[in-house]
Order: C-alpha cells, then structure tokens, then sequence
C-alpha cells in the first residue's frame, strides 16, 4: 500500500491550525486542511503491513483501539498516494456514513493502532479521511441517493446524534420509510449543541441532515416523545421504533456550596453557547464567562471544549481541573501498541488558553472540596486539596488527599465536566423498557432488542458515553438488525 518505503522516507506531519491568538476572535473552525502534494506524501507513509490494526474495532484495557466502523483505511490511502480522490471516497463511503463528522471529532484510536505507530508517529489518518470526503463536497461528488422503490415499511428513530443518523441513513437506502425525532430546534444531536463550533462547524451537520432530507428522511423537530407524542402512538404507527436517546444525563458534583449561582453542568454550557451564536444573539447571561475567573472541572474532552468556549466569550482567567496526575510523555510499560496511547498532550483548547494566558490551563491530581458563594448567593470561589495515587493494603491504586495542600481559588463561573451517568430516564420509562442498574437501555450488542416488542436501542443510550465512532457501528448495526426483522433478510452490510 502506498509507497513501499513511504513510512521511512516521509515525517508525519500534523495538521495544520490556524494561530491559536488569533483563532480566539472567532468561531471558525481551527482545524486547516493539508495541500493535495502534502495529502500524497501522509497517504505514502502507509506500509504495506499484511495484517493492518488500524481497524480492528476493539476495546483493549478499556480503551478503543483500532476503528469500530472498520474502515478500509489502506486501501484509500493507496488511493490517496495515487491521486485517485473518487475511488478513495467510494472506498470510505462503504463503511462510514458521516466521514465529515469522524475527521473532525472522532479521536482517532485508528492512529493508536497504526502499525507504523510502533516506532514511529503514525499515519495522519484522521487528517486524509477529512480530505476525501471535503473533496467529494466540494467536487459535487456527494449527491442524494434516492432509494429507487419503497417497502411499505415504517420506522422511527428517537433521536438525531450520529447513532441516529447513520441508522436512519442505512433503513432509507434499504427502501423503508424513516422519520427521525428530535426534542432540540435543530437536527444532530451532540453533533450540533454538544461539540462547539471551531471543532466541528454547523453548516457542515447541517449539509449532511439536509442531503438525508433531500433522499427521504423526515425529521420531526421539537418533539419530545412522552409529551408532544405518546410513545403508544409510536408504536402503532410504526412497524419499529430505535431509541437513540444517547448517554444525556451528566454526573453532578454534589458538594458543599453546589447551590451557588454560577456552577453549571458543562454540556448546558456548552449547548446555550451554540444555541446563541446560531441564534445570531449575544451570550446568554447565566452562562457568559465574560470577565469572569472561570474554572473548568474535569480533564476530559468536554472539558477541553469549555476551556476553548470560555476563552472565545473573554474569560477573565481560565483554569481546568483533573483527577489523575499527568500523563507520561511517551507510552508506559503497560499501555503498548495497539492500545490507545494514554500520552500527555496539548489539545486545541489548551493550546488557546496558554496563548492567551500565557500557561496551561491544566490543574492535575487535583479535587474540589467545596464552593463558597456570597452574600447575594454568587459563587465567589472554591477550595481544592491536592490528591496523590497510592497503593493500598490489597495492592490495589486509590487517591489519597496530600495534608496541607489545600488551596482557595478565585471562581465566579464553574463548569462541571465529570463524565455521564447513562440516558435520561423518563422517556425509557415511557417505552417501558428495562434499563441496567447504570442507567442503559438493556438491549444486547448486535441484538438490539429491547424486552418493549418492536422497540429497539443503540449508541450511548445502550452502550453509555463512548466515541462517535461505536454511535455509527451501532448505528449501522441496529439498521441491519431491524431490515432483517421486517423484511426476513438483509440487504444491508
């Protein structure tokens, strides 16, 4: 695959951003596409390896690695290296139906487990994969594919994220009638409130749910199942119903303090300031970091998308808090190849914060203990204690708190970013289906079933937070599992 010694003879290179100072001024997106020449010496590095890892789809020691859509990732880098973008786009399309949304937000565990990564940085995989499908856009090579005849069959699906997406995508092509609802104004789900803007811009969720539109899904907006539509009324309706309600509810932070104003749950953040660029309106009030000293909690994604958020409204300061110490510049001895690699890193949200504050906003083994607010009942600040890993009598690691590190810090907004508990309640309660003790649908991974007849689930809402690569295998997945269902076999992959 590509040029037999490419992965020798070329550097990876990485992508190339906008200047982080200057980026901070709008709500672009910061990520800038490589040049055709560069694209061709990125693809070359791809060798021909025998057994590719790249995507094998699995979880190892907890983590992704390799791509759970089993992308045929050497074949369009081959294709790449040889010019050819159309045949490189066919190839990227059997698999992945949303390559604009994996090449922008997916974290690629299928650069972890490059087998070039073994000794060297890996092929730039995310990089190229953006490249064949903005080309295809731009090229007009992307055009509605109307399904030439109809089942007769319906199908719902109860949510609009990427799980959503790419089941209602796979159920239309296979000749069935799809209406997607949507609680939100806008189609997408995380894809459009929950990822901000300069990491993923909306005309680019909005291009792919209009092209779904113009090929015969139906997207029933400002719906909300249980209240606007019963979910009974569904299931006569229709001859199946998917839940892909995603993993919505956030872990609080209950502490002392909690009821102050000023501390909110990230992903409201998040969705309120994306709500109010698209609205064309100033921030909204309760959640402008504007002037303030804002501290993010929680060391995850979200996290990193809060920092970059804050940064663009004009915190005053911005400071990010994590659990665990910070991660090792290169892999330890038990994260190894084809893990994903747990390495220290700048995400673009940090390198944003240190060229406007002149450091990284990171905080690390670091907890909160309470929140002190004023006499109006404003948070004014919070008290931490630094944490240290330690084993304990059964060898295992737990976090001990450090005696004499505690600390005060100025904070009038705070921004809770500490993972999810599961999906929303209320409307699995409205199905009728079973839920696990963590707050899932209970349906079984490549079954999808759940115990409601003819009501199945995917994505987070069954499997919790994950990547928005295992939302469209579901996706993808579900879809196969409801065409053989209704029609006695499959057409689907």
């Amino acid at each position: 695959m590509g040029k037999a010694t490419g992965f020798i003879d070329y550097k990876r290179e990485e992508a190339k951003e906008r200047d982080p100072k200057t980026r901070t001024r709008d709500w672009k997106e910061y990520a800038a596409p490589f040049s055709d020449a560069t694209l061709k010496t990125q693809g070359a590095r791809c060798m021909d390896c025998g057994t590719p890892f790249c995507h094998i789809g699995m979880e190892i020691g907890g983590a992704t690695s390799g791509c759970p859509i089993y992308n045929l990732i050497p074949e369009w880098n081959d294709l790449v290296y040889k010019g050819k973008w159309k045949e490189a786009l066919e190839r990227l399309m059997l698999t992945n139906n949303f390559p604009e949304f994996t090449g922008r937000v997916c974290p690629a565990p299928c650069e972890g487990s490059c087998t070039v990564a073994i000794s060297d940085p890996a092929v730039a995989i995310k990089n190229i994969e953006r490249a064949i499908i903005d080309k295809g856009f731009e090229n007009g090579w992307i055009t509605p594919r109307i399904p030439q005849k109809r089942t007769g069959k319906k199908v719902a699906i109860i949510g609009s994220g990427p799980a959503g997406l790419a089941s209602a995508d796979q159920l239309n092509q296979a000749g069935h009638s799809v209406t997607i609802y949507e609680r939100a104004d806008r189609a997408g789900g995380l894809l459009m409130y929950g990822i901000p803007n300069m990491k993923l811009e909306k005309e680019v969720v909005e291009r792919r749910v209009n092209l779904l539109r113009q090929e015969g899904i139906d997207f029933i907006l400002n719906t909300e199942i249980g209240k606007d539509i019963l979910a009974e009324e569904l299931r006569e309706q229709y001859d199946a119903v998917i839940l892909c309600t995603g993993a919505q509810k956030q872990r609080d932070l209950v502490i002392k303090g909690r009821e102050a104003k000023g501390i909110h749950i990230a992903m409201d953040y998040l969705t309120a300031s994306t709500k109010a660029l698209l609205d064309d309106k100033q921030t909204i009030p309760a959640f402008d970091a504007a002037g303030k000293d804002v501290i993010v909690i929680g060391g995850g994604d979200t996290g990193a998308d809060c920092i970059a958020t804050a940064v663009r409204q004009g915190a005053k300061s911005v400071t990010q808090f994590g659990k665990h110490p910070q991660l090792p510049l290169a892999r330890s001895a038990d994260n190894q190849w084809p893990e994903y690699p747990h390495v220290f890193g700048l995400e673009y949200a940090h390198k944003e914060a240190k060229a406007v504050y002149g450091e990284d906003p990171r905080q690390y083994s670091i907890q909160t203990t309470k929140f002190v607010k004023d006499e109006a009942g404003n948070l004014k600040e919070l008290h931490t204690i630094d944490m240290q890993k330690v084993r304990n009598e059964k060898g295992m690691f737990v976090y001990q708190e450090v005696e004499g590190s505690e600390k005060v810090w100025p904070a009038e907004l705070v921004l809770i970013a500490i993972g999810f508990e599961g999906t929303e309640t209320p409307l699995l309660t409205e199905f009728g289906v079973n839920i696990t003790p963590n707050k899932r649908v209970e349906a079984a991974y490549g079954d999808y079933r759940t115990n409601v007849d003819k009501v199945y689930a995917a994505g987070d809402s069954r499997r919790g937070q994950s990547l928005i690569v295992w939302a469209i295998n579901e996706g993808r997945d579900v879809a196969k599992q409801v065409d053989l269902e209704l029609m006695g076999e499959t057409v689907l992959p």
